[in-house]
């Protein structure tokens, strides 16, 4: 199959290029490079270095595709709060840009990365895809408005499509290029900012009294090659006029101090940790429900925190 990875310069969108090449896909990317890396970038691989805000760049990147696999955009959650205007631009005007792009080159198959911030602080936990959407933060109202706007493009223009909503993605994979890994700036997430702990720069544990096992806040995790299994098994599940909605995680999540003891072992020796007050509006758990994407994709993770840790460490090296 003939494949447009949009964002496909970055870390997951990486991930997606290099194991859809390897089984035997003809690869395509679109990716502006903002905040992805050029040199991630198969040599054979058609890359289109342009923007969603660009029809034109679009339409390029869209020759000779059947199907779409949609990672670009803006994705820090403290960034979508000072700059809500970028968000909406880039991630919903550029996908309806796309979305436009796709209808008029007759690509009618289009997966999603989407997000469970679309949920906001859940009802229900585990959180199923029926629950209500009420984001938090401009990121995640984004992302539940392209939802939005892909449904109704499979009502009306026949799509075919699937969201796929995640929390958190860890872990790297190793190709004949070397790691493909995290590599952000600034870093925000927890396992990269553990591995670069010290001494001097402790990890800071945001709450030890919280309800759970260990007092520390639980959190949905899906290592990085599980989740872009899901986009290809999504991939092949499309229906015409029909957009499905997946959540993808650990099925039970992990906290804090199990991340932590995660590092250790991989490291070898203790990491230096900070008790350190609760931040506001942090919920004690947020895990998704997986059951739907256990029976509508046969997908389940098959890596844990361990190898999230430890494929992560060796990226570092």
């Amino acid at each position: 199959m003939k494949i447009l990875i949009t964002g496909g310069a970055g870390y997951i969108g990486g991930t997606a290029v290099e194991i859809m090449r390897g089984q035997g896909h003809e690869i395509s990317i679109l990716d502006d490079c903002s905040t992805g890396h050029v040199d991630t970038i198969p040599k054979d691989v058609r890359f289109v270095q342009g923007s969603l805000l660009n029809p034109s760049e679009i339409a390029d990147a869209l020759t000779g595709t059947d199907a779409v696999i949609h990672f670009a955009g803006k994705s820090l959650v403290g960034e979508s709060v000072d700059k809500p205007a970028l968000y909406y631009s880039v991630n919903v005007g550029g996908t309806r840009n796309l979305l436009d792009e796709m209808y008029k080159a007759g690509v009618k198959k289009i997966v999603f990365s989407s997000s469970a911030a679309t949920y906001g602080e859940p009802l229900q936990i585990p959180i199923p895809e029926s629950a209500t959407t009420s984001p938090t933060n401009p990121y995640g109202a984004t992302k539940l408005a392209v939802d939005q706007m892909i449904t109704t493009e499979s009502r009306t223009r026949g799509l075919a499509a699937a969201s796929l909503r995640y929390f958190n993605v860890a872990g790297a994979l190793h190709c004949d290029r070397g790691w493909l890994s995290e590599r952000h700036n600034p870093e925000t997430h927890l396992i990269p900012n553990i591995l670069c702990s010290s001494v001097e720069n402790p990890v800071k544990i945001f709450g030890s009294d919280w309800p759970t096992a260990d007092g520390t806040c639980i959190r949905d995790y899906v290592h990085v090659i599980d989740l872009i299994d899901a986009h290809i098994k999504a991939l092949d599940s499309l229906q015409n006029e029909l957009h499905e909605i997946y959540n993808l995680g650990s099925g039970d999540g992990y906290s804090v101090r199990q991340v932590v003891a995660a590092a250790c072992e991989a490291f070898g020796h203790s990491i230096a940790t900070i008790d350190s007050p609760r931040r506001p509006g942090d919920p004690a758990v947020l895990i998704a429900d997986i059951g739907k994407a256990r029976t509508g994709l046969d997908w389940a993770p098959t890596r844990g925190i361990q190898a999230m840790v430890a494929d992560t460490l060796a990226s570092f090296n």
